[in-house]
């Protein structure tokens, strides 16, 4: 599968932003699918995690009540709904594709999303 991710830029302090992940490739919905990022100096971190159809989702303890994930397997499309942002939330934010829960094989190029405070 390949993924393409989409939906950076810069932000305010408070704002919104929408990323989007495409896939193309096999089927879709046969993937967990996750969202990483990785801060400027910092190692690579896991964001949130939504299961084959949407209905089990998972996040990291810093997005928790703030982003929500999401899929549209009909679209082969995945989201992340990011709200009330931070400075700290700057990075590049990566998707991925795995086929057993927490094996992530399949990674996206990354769109970078800068915090503005």
């Amino acid at each position: 599968v390949q993924l393409q991710a989409s939906g950076g830029g810069l932000v305010q302090a408070g704002g919104s932003r929408r990323l989007s992940c495409a896939a193309s490739g096999r089927t879709f919905s046969s993937y967990i699918m996750g969202w990483f990022r990785q801060a400027p100096g910092k190692e690579r971190e896991f964001v949130a995690r939504i299961n084959w159809g949407g209905g089990s989702t998972y996040y990291a303890d810093s997005v928790k009540g703030r982003f929500t994930i999401s899929r549209d397997n009909t679209k082969n499309t995945m989201y992340l709904q990011m709200n009330s942002l931070k400075p700290e939330d700057t990075a590049v934010y990566f998707c991925a594709a795995a086929t057993v829960a927490s094996q992530y094989r399949y990674w996206g190029q990354g769109t970078l999303v800068t915090v503005s405070s």
